[in-house]
């Protein structure tokens, strides 16, 4: 008689999910899934508001990424007014995203994951936490709290707080980086070099001793997608898509982010209110797809500082083709913040970040923009269509944690048919299943809008529907 083993709340991860285990009659895992019960609903009520309102009402949608959802809605309005940014306010835009990137990568990596990496899988879960590791590595925690700490720095000091700073608009920004900021963040520059680098050779040590982890969580073929520059070299705010397979061949390249659509389809699972995007020439199964900073990563030829571009060649040598290893989201991540802070040392050089010619003004040019930028957790897709006053009609969203929904179904398949024997699971291994989704730090507030307290779910169901054993923590 098969059974389902169920998970709930999935914990240590931004949002409120749960994770159905099902086996057969012999006690062996047939397949398991990501499910996401929280309710979808910002795209809706947000028809009827004003262009100039969406910079300010959608970074509201989260507060780990705001200022993805922020600069994604000002570019979608840049679209609409079809204007030009000026010089200045778009590297102003892209050095607050490389806060994000810091800001949201450290988060992930040092207070999510690395409990389980550096205290080991079978800790206790009272123990398996932030606080844990603070207390058996205390330099280490805190290290991580002041990397963190630098990404909001930057973020406030352009924006004038670290969440939800209402800053860019359509067409450009509001201020411009004043000489003490710049003077705050140079001051910041040594640390956040010293700590990056630190956690990246502290991966790549743990990494010799997790070669199991690294083929099974999530180890398996897929396309993967992101923005790229003109050259191929790593975007994270601008540019236009490529997508890759997993043997590293380009099938799509330099598509026009405002026509996404015409390559990303979504499909809908009636058990989850997060949607699963794909390629659409390819179709579901065939066409799941990838993105964030192992997508990226993979998808670049090169990250465009030198530093950064030494530790790419070290990842790209960890596969064949493509890096398909999920687990190895955690070294993507690092050397994105080593590739973010390269090129905010680079920025603290340019004096145009303190031009006050910043916004571009027009009116109402086009009746649909897109705004695409690489959020921390992947590629995020604004998509505004506005009437000739310039209200909202219709609002579509696409998250990187949709985007990945499908990848993560796969990945807890994958783990649990590793590890699960039997109705029976112990804490170790309800942690590694956990652990699958935290490789791709998935964001469900933004991949589904929802509001209040945000705990995971594993339950045990027999074909009648009985329900016959179950663990929920959170």
């Amino acid at each position: 008689m098969s059974k389902r083993i169920l998970i709930d709340p999935v914990t240590r991860i931004e949002g409120h999910a749960k994770i159905s285990i099902f086996l057969d009659d012999a006690g062996n895992v047939s397949d398991a899934e990501f499910h996401v019960v929280e309710f979808r609903g910002f795209e809706k009520f947000c028809e009827g508001r004003p262009l100039g309102e969406m910079p300010g009402i959608t970074p509201r949608i989260c507060g780990i990424c705001p200022v993805s959802h922020l600069l994604a809605s000002a570019r979608a309005g840049d679209a609409i007014l079809a204007v030009k940014v000026p010089p200045a306010a778009d590297k102003l835009r892209r050095l607050m995203n490389l806060g994000q990137i810091i800001q949201s990568h450290a988060l992930s990596f040092f207070h999510l994951s690395a409990p389980d990496f550096l205290l080991g899988w079978e800790t206790p879960q009272a123990q398996r936490n932030v606080f844990g590791l603070a207390a058996a590595n205390p330099d280490v925690a805190r290290a991580g709290i002041r990397l963190r700490q630098f990404g909001q720095e930057v973020i406030e000091i352009l924006g004038g707080k670290k969440i939800h700073p209402s800053w860019a608009v359509p067409g450009g920004v509001r201020s411009p980086l004043k000489s003490e900021g710049r003077e705050k963040i140079c001051g910041w520059l040594p640390e956040a070099y010293s700590t990056t680098k630190h956690a990246l050779n502290l991966f790549k040590t743990i990494l010799q001793g997790h070669q199991r982890e690294t083929q099974v969580f999530g180890n398996f073929p897929s396309l993967f997608m992101g923005l790229v520059a003109l050259d191929g070299s790593w975007e994270h705010h601008g540019g236009n898509l490529r997508f890759k397979d997993s043997n590293g061949n380009i099938i799509a390249d330099q598509l026009d982010p405002q026509k996404y659509f015409e390559v990303i389809a979504e499909s809908v699972k009636k058990d989850s209110y997060l949607k699963s995007p794909y390629y659409k020439p390819l179709g579901v199964p065939d066409g799941m797809y990838r993105v964030g900073p192992l997508a990226r990563l993979n998808i670049c030829e090169r990250m465009g500082v030198p530093q950064a571009d030494e530790e790419l060649k070290h990842f790209k040598g960890l596969g064949r083709g493509a890096v398909t290893s999920s687990f190895l989201y955690h070294y993507a991540r690092l050397i994105e913040i080593l590739a973010a802070v390269e090129f905010i040392e680079l920025y603290m050089d340019d004096n145009e970040l303190l031009s006050d010619h910043l916004r571009a003004d027009a009116g109402i040019n086009e009746l649909r923009g897109v705004g695409a930028s690489e959020a921390p957790r992947g590629t995020l897709f604004h998509d505004y269509t506005v009437d000739r006053d310039g209200i909202l009609k219709k609002v579509n969203l696409i998250i990187a944690t949709g985007q990945n929904n499908l990848a993560m179904n796969r990945t807890v398949a994958q783990i649990a048919k590793h590890y699960v024997h039997g109705p029976e699971i112990s804490e170790a291994m309800l942690n590694r299943i956990e652990h699958g989704i935290r490789c791709y730090d998935p964001c469900l507030s933004c991949s589904t809008h929802a509001i209040g307290q945000m705990p995971l779910q594993v339950r045990l169901i027999a074909p009648g529907g009985k329900v016959v054993r179950e663990m929920t923590r959170g």
